[in-house]
């Protein structure tokens, strides 16, 4: 483990430390005023943001999408105003009334940084961890970046080389998913990422000593990071020299994510509040504020106090920023000029558009012909890989099973791994058994922008991806999550993987499209309406959940209708439909059998698969009334999962053939049969609506 380094090349001045005074009183005044808030750890981190910020990062405050720049999440995200007060003071944007209507309605300083409201954030932290694992896909995204465009530089002299900062608290740390993610980056040998943990020792219950004993520095050696560890001055202040110092060693070591130990004290330097777990959360109140101001030398009785010779000198950032950027645009112009063929991939891929011709290239299946979706799914994932270079993923140790191969002959993995698929920019990810980790890694990987990013692992455990997932919908992320194995049809493996109310649940997100084909041509017209919405003509990213089949199901002819969720697979015969069965998945060919019951017995069926209920409620009210005519009130919904999606489809007359219990170990037709997913079961339960839908 390194020790602090002894000497130094920072240039820190009187007014430096008084900006980050500055941001420390801001930060309890802007608590105070709220009356709550998250005070002490901003006051404590303030040396260190402002190092980062001030004196490390590449970055432009007057262009926070600068694609150069570094990037900087802030894991920690309860301490947003550790955030807020940077960007502040460094000029992206946000203004003194910002801080002052912190935590308050339509102000853009929200409680936890929110990606896409305040500029300058660059995620959305709110569940702790979270930001780690973001921070290690942007790391693994901008490796990708650089071997789609300048694979061939010498290391550092590229103009899409940079670093990632994080900045994490012991919540962060104890959390799981940071775990795995820190264990990816090691192994992933990620050298542009810089890992800032502040160990203050205080979470909400006191003194971490209640729940942690572990030395985090030797975890993080054992996951192959480089570590240092800083101690703070005398008084207990952070020291800027130190950290200065110790992101520099960390920058020299390319072979290694860095991991930066600070120790802290919260709240620092309230005379009585400091190094209590009442300063995490809680404002400092009145007179502790004053007290505090009174010891930076700040006059108590006023408020959110700036003076004009600190913001002068900290909106310097936006003259460094304006000539970091010129050089950088030097570099990138000489790049441009020796790639023009990757320039213009790149131009196309920045504009968010897709190569000419890919729709071509999806395939269409045979029909009748019994096909897997999940097979399917990695047909069109192999398909698309060979013209669209920005596509990558893989899944969660079940490459195998959820067919997310994009190219067996390249791997993700970095230099010195001994596979022979192993390449620092190969197309396909091996996330490891770390589903959590790989969602928000996703996330982060999103968020770094010219990448587009897949992952799959079974659907029953999406439960342990599912804070990632709902932030991808909070974050509006074109992410595709790609879930296999998705009913009771898999079989053998039992109720612990058969999923039952996942569907629902994952439904119940709002702002996640998921998508259930029905079968192989549904999945590849899925994989393509997927693949337009990542375009920037349907304006904010949208994240999909594929649902697909372990068993093989039956292959009908392709209707691109079914890109609009909803469709009629079969028209009724004989006559207008008397009743509508709607199915998804492998469900679907169950309803198609029962309706030649019916309509065997004179009963004009309609079958309408609906693949996706969000891009179904997507569609005009016209389009959805000629697919569930309001005049049919019988109506039948079949989904082998719990039915809460379905009654607002089929009303008060309808029936919903649904499993409302777990399933069992046993082959998958048998569970079918015994749980009444049977054409006849289906048939009956349309007679039973009909008769429901006359009285």
């Amino acid at each position: 483990m390194s020790t602090k380094p002894t000497t130094t090349d920072l240039e820190w001045t009187e007014l430096d430390q008084r900006a980050v005074d500055t941001a420390r009183v801001l930060a309890a005044d802007a608590v105070q005023k709220v009356g709550n808030g998250h005070p002490g750890t901003a006051m404590s981190l303030a040396p260190a943001a402002y190092t980062l910020f001030q004196k490390v990062m590449r970055h432009d405050p007057a262009d926070a999408n600068w694609v150069g720049r570094d990037r900087f999440v802030l894991s920690a995200g309860h301490s947003s105003l550790t955030l807020y007060t940077q960007l502040y003071l460094a000029g992206f944007g946000l203004e003194l009334a910002d801080l002052e209507s912190f935590r308050t309605w339509g102000s853009k300083t929200p409680g936890h940084p929110e990606y896409g409201h305040t500029t300058g954030v660059e995620t959305t932290t709110g569940p702790l961890g979270q930001g780690v694992a973001n921070a290690v896909g942007m790391a693994m995204a901008a490796r990708y970046e650089r071997g789609l465009f300048d694979p061939e530089a010498a290391e550092g002299t590229s103009p899409f080389d940079h670093f990632v900062y994080c900045i994490a608290g012991d919540g962060c740390l104890q959390e799981g998913i940071s775990a795995e993610a820190s264990s990816t980056a090691g192994h992933q040998k990620l050298g542009n990422l810089v890992l800032l943990w502040d160990d203050n020792h205080i979470s909400i219950e006191g003194d971490t000593e209640t729940a942690v004993s572990e030395d985090t520095c030797k975890r993080y050696e054992a996951y192959g990071w480089h570590v240092q560890r800083v101690e703070p001055k005398a008084d207990g202040d952070l020291d800027p020299s130190a950290i200065y110092d110790a992101i520099q060693e960390a920058k020299k070591v390319t072979d290694r994510p860095s991991f930066i130990a600070m120790r802290s004290i919260i709240a620092w330097p309230a005379p009585n509040a400091q190094n209590t777990e009442a300063a995490h959360g809680s404002a400092l109140g009145d007179d502790e504020v004053a007290a505090t101001k009174r010891v930076l030398g700040f006059d108590p009785e006023k408020s959110f106090e700036v003076s004009d010779e600190v913001i002068g000198h900290t909106r310097q950032a936006l003259e460094r920023g304006q000539a970091a950027r010129a050089v950088w645009e030097k570099t990138f112009q000489q790049w441009r000029d020796n790639n023009p063929e990757r320039a213009a991939e790149y131009d196309r891929i920045a504009k968010g558009e897709l190569p000419t011709g890919w729709e071509e290239k999806i395939p269409v299946f045979e029909t009748g012909k019994g096909v897997a979706t999940r097979a399917a799914s990695g047909k069109v994932l192999q398909a698309l890989g060979a013209v669209v270079p920005e596509l990558w993923g893989g899944s969660a140790d079940l490459a195998g099973s959820n067919n997310t191969t994009i190219d067996k002959t390249s791997s993700f993995l970095p230099a010195g791994n001994p596979l022979p698929e192993a390449d620092p920019y190969g197309r396909t990810i091996h996330f490891g058994i770390r589903e959590h980790a790989m969602a928000a890694e996703m996330n982060g990987i999103a968020l770094h922008g010219n990448t587009r990013i897949y992952g799959g692992t079974f659907l029953v455990f999406s439960d342990y991806m599912r804070n990632a997932v709902r932030l991808s919908a909070l974050m509006h992320l074109p992410v595709t999550y790609v879930w296999t194995h998705d009913s009771i049809g898999l079989g053998e493996d039992g109720p612990t993987h058969q999923p039952v109310e996942h569907l629902a649940s994952l439904r119940a997100i709002p702002g996640l499209n998921v998508v259930r084909p029905a079968d192989a041509n549904e999945t590849a017209i899925a994989w393509r309406e997927i693949m337009r919405r990542w375009t920037k003509e349907f304006g904010k990213g949208q994240p999909h959940g594929l649902a697909l089949t372990r068993q093989g199901v039956p292959t009908y002819e392709p209707n691109d209708d079914a890109a609009r969720g909803g469709y009629v697979l079969f028209e009724a015969e004989g006559g207008e439909a008397q009743v509508v069965l709607i199915a998804t998945g492998s469900e679907v060919h169950v309803a198609v059998e029962a309706r030649e019951q019916l309509q065997a017995d004179g009963v004009p069926t309609r079958v309408v698969s609906m693949p996706s209920v969000e891009w179904f409620e997507q569609q005009d009210q016209g389009y959805r009334d000629s697919v569930l005519p309001p005049s049919v009130k019988a109506r039948v919904a079949v989904e082998a999962g719990i039915g809460l999606t379905w009654h607002k489809y089929v009303g008060d007359a309808g029936r919903i053939v649904s499993l409302e219990h777990f399933g069992a170990s046993a082959d998958g037709k048998l569970l079918f049969q015994e749980f009444g997913f049977t054409a006849e079961n289906v048939a009956a339960a349309a007679r039973e609506s009909l008769t429901a839908a006359q009285r």
